[in-house]
């Protein structure tokens, strides 16, 4: 009998038809926020970090390690010493308000397509663990297969919203030819929107290519379909590679994160505010540009946090400032008017245990009140990031579906007809064979799948399984139950051949296995 890639017995179809009648894997549309937002600065204080971002651009400047950048900016009127670039905070207002604060992201299948901005946000797994957590829960190096099998679940899941790209990174294929396979990993096992590689501006066109193989050249020009993500070198420098994959995107119309790598205390100063102020420059710096590039494009207010701790040096998630900067951060992109991207259920525990959980809480809950639109490593991260936890992948997405019925607010539509159950039922009744309870009790309370609220009796009745054994019962269950999106045949055989085209052009020397 053939085996799959999570290495059990594929069943056949009448079982797998059996089993889309039991499980709903549609995906969740956008999150459409109805919470009021937690805005801790008054109009005063971010005209004060507005004021310290502008004068940090016009007086100390940002380096652009890339010569087509300085060309574009001396261009466009800015001041150009070196590889330092001045901006005019007039120039960068200017720019900025050509940036959408909504679109849509279109998919390959419509039905998940998702408006994006302003009070609509997405759900976006983590990506680039070097290492997963496996179906065993053993720590290693990851493959292609590791890799399809996220983007499955990633699928199957109806809280995320994208299958992203390099959730892990595939050891087994060449690091020069990666992105190839990477993409068409996102594209073949998901019809949800997606992430591209900007490895490279050479691997940006690339996603590109493929970008237009599945959903044509035009398509492109005046529909977003793909994300690219690129990382400022804090404090205040961006680099070739990242502003060359950048303009990749840009000249195609597609959104990029524009990203500074805050390391709070190590590359920003050792306080909250002005950490803000620097992040705010080194973000408006590259929204600005993008505009240059392709002024109308969309592009995502971008970052990463981190605090450094200052006993060992080491990246630390979930604690009380990395909250509060994103709280400030929501209320900067607001104040100029464009999408923001932050991380959520983020921790650097080694296993799935308690820190995990009480990180990740802390980190997906800031940004509900935050207002975040991009909410991106949503799945699956641990290990500050080093690692992929196959079942944290699942329960982190279950926390998003629950992150998201709160955020959604509450409802009204049956508050007449529940009003009326209170004077059918009395005093000393209940409510359980009620028809309003029948109705409605099914989205009344989510009832998460992977916590277990039975008596301990009962828990240990059925053997005392713990949330890490649930979880991988859980995923091996659903790749067992997973059934392809099927690109259109002549569609995978163009992306086919473009990968091997490529991989005969990118010489793959003996990059196998080494460390990136």
């Amino acid at each position: 009998m053939s085996v799959d890639a999570v290495g059990t017995t594929r069943r056949g179809r009448g079982a797998r038809k059996a089993i889309r009648q039991t499980r709903d894997v549609k995906m969740l549309p956008a999150l459409k926020r109805n919470l009021p937002l937690t805005e801790p600065m008054d109009a005063e204080q971010i005209s004060r970090i507005d004021a310290a971002s502008m004068h940090i651009l016009e007086n100390v400047g940002v380096v652009f390690r890339d010569d087509i950048a300085l060309e574009d900016w001396r261009l466009a009127g800015a001041k150009v010493v070196g590889d330092r670039v001045y901006l005019d905070r007039g120039l960068v207002r200017e720019l900025i308000r050509t940036i959408p604060e909504t679109f849509i992201y279109h998919a390959r299948n419509p039905a998940n397509n998702l408006p994006f901005g302003r009070e609509h946000a997405i759900f976006v797994p983590m990506t680039g663990a070097p290492f997963l957590r496996d179906l065993e829960d053993v720590r290693r190096n990851p493959t292609l297969d590791d890799l399809a099998n996220f983007h499955k679940l990633a699928h199957m899941l109806p809280a995320l919203h994208s299958s992203a790209h390099h959730i892990v990174e595939p050891y087994d294929h060449p690091i020069s030819q990666r992105h190839l396979r990477i993409t068409y990993s996102s594209m073949k096992h998901s019809d949800k929107t997606f992430m591209g590689m900007t490895t490279s501006p050479k691997n940006a066109e690339d996603v590109m290519e493929m970008c237009a193989i599945v959903f044509g050249e035009d398509f492109l020009e005046t529909h977003p379909v793909c994300t690219g993500n690129c990382n400022g070198n804090s404090p205040l420098v961006w680099d070739e590679t990242m502003l060359g994959a950048m303009r990749a995107f840009n000249k195609r119309n597609q959104p990029v994160l524009c990203s500074p790598f805050v390391l709070g205390g190590a590359n920003t100063p050792a306080s909250v505010a002005p950490t803000v102020a620097q992040l705010n420059a080194e973000a408006l710096s590259a929204l600005a540009y993008t505009q240059v590039v392709r002024k109308g494009c969309p592009a995502i207010y971008g970052h990463y946090l981190s605090a450094v701790s200052m006993k060992s040096g080491a990246p630390m998630a979930g604690t009380p400032e990395i909250s509060l900067m994103n709280l400030m951060i929501g209320q900067m992109a607001r104040f100029y008017g464009v999408p923001w991207r932050s991380s959520n259920t983020l921790g650097g525990a080694k296993t799935f245990d308690a820190q995990a959980g009480y990180e990740s809480a802390t980190t997906l809950m800031a940004l509900q009140m935050a207002g975040t639109n991009y909410m991106w490593h949503s799945a699956g991260w641990n290990e500050a990031g080093m690692h992929c936890s196959m079942a944290k992948f699942v329960v982190d997405a279950e926390q998003c579906a629950m992150a998201y019925r709160m955020a959604e607010g509450i409802r009204w539509d049956d508050f007449d007809e529940a009003l009326a159950a209170v004077a059918d039922v009395g005093p000393g009744g209940h409510y359980l064979g009620h028809p309003h309870t029948l109705e409605n009790f099914q989205r009344a309370f989510f009832m998460p799948e992977l916590f277990d609220n039975n008596s301990i009796e009962q828990w240990q009745a059925e053997g005392g399984v713990e949330i890490n054994e649930r979880a991988l019962t859980q995923v091996k269950t659903m790749l067992n139950e997973y059934e392809e999106p099927k690109l259109d045949a002549g569609v995978n055989e163009a992306l086919l051949d473009y990968i091997a085209r490529r991989e005969r052009e990118i010489p793959a020397a003996d990059a196998l296995n080494q460390d990136i």
